[in-house]
């Protein structure tokens, strides 16, 4: 098969989206967890400013 038939082909398109949508999705999903990681450990910031404020 030669680059120009696969570009040509549809399913090459298809395949080729669905895998950057679910390397998009897995990133995605990291970036998540590390945002949840450093609330985890540093708490929120949003919550120790409203607590200030009551005080």
């Amino acid at each position: 098969m030669e680059f120009r038939d696969l570009i040509k082909d549809k399913k090459f398109w298809v395949a080729s989206l669905l895998i950057a949508w679910a390397a998009g999705l897995q990133g995605h999903m990291m970036w998540l967890q590390r945002q949840d990681a450093f609330k985890q450990k540093f708490g929120n910031l949003d919550e120790n400013d409203d607590q200030k404020n009551l005080n």
